[in-house]
């Protein structure tokens, strides 16, 4: 689910919500445990995780999928008690991103992720597309031909495009 107006993103730069919603989509087309979600892009003002979880019926179970350096601050976030009581977390694990500090963050209701730790970020993609660096490999084929034909992240600087 892509986020429609990132409070946290204020004040910097980023890819229309439209083309972030179709990079979503695209990413996971095919894919039967996962389900694209576009309630965040059709609100208006700032969006956040606690009101968005809000749209979703109590019965519902809902996991959320960060990565270690996201999850490290959740504390951050509007709301974040109410994030974490209403979620369960799956945690990629991150270079550099300790797990012990994650945990302190995020509460008990964290599993995770069996995986080898990826140095794999939108901010080095977008950053390496703004420097003219191969990223073919980086990303799924349609999400990689769907901003190589829009052209997206070329024309900005890596750091201030979200």
């Amino acid at each position: 689910m892509p986020a429609g107006a990132p409070w946290q993103k204020a004040g910097h730069r980023k890819s229309e919500a439209r083309h972030r919603w179709e990079m979503t989509r695209l990413a996971v087309a095919g894919i039967d445990y996962f389900v694209a979600d576009d309630r965040e892009v059709h609100r208006d003002g700032w969006t956040y995780t606690a009101d968005t979880l809000g749209t979703f019926d109590d019965s519902v179970d809902i996991t959320l999928i960060l990565g270690a350096d996201a999850a490290l601050n959740l504390p951050t976030w509007e709301r974040s008690d109410e994030v974490l009581d209403r979620v369960e977390l799956a945690v990629a694990p991150r270079p550099g991103t300790e797990m012990r500090p994650v945990e302190s963050a995020a509460g008990s209701r964290l599993t995770w992720l069996d995986m080898a730790p990826l140095a794999l970020s939108g901010t080095l993609v977008r950053s390496r597309v703004a420097d003219g660096k191969p990223t073919r490999f980086l990303v799924t084929d349609p999400v990689w031909r769907y901003f190589t034909d829009e052209n997206l992240y070329r024309d900005a600087h890596p750091a201030s495009v979200g």
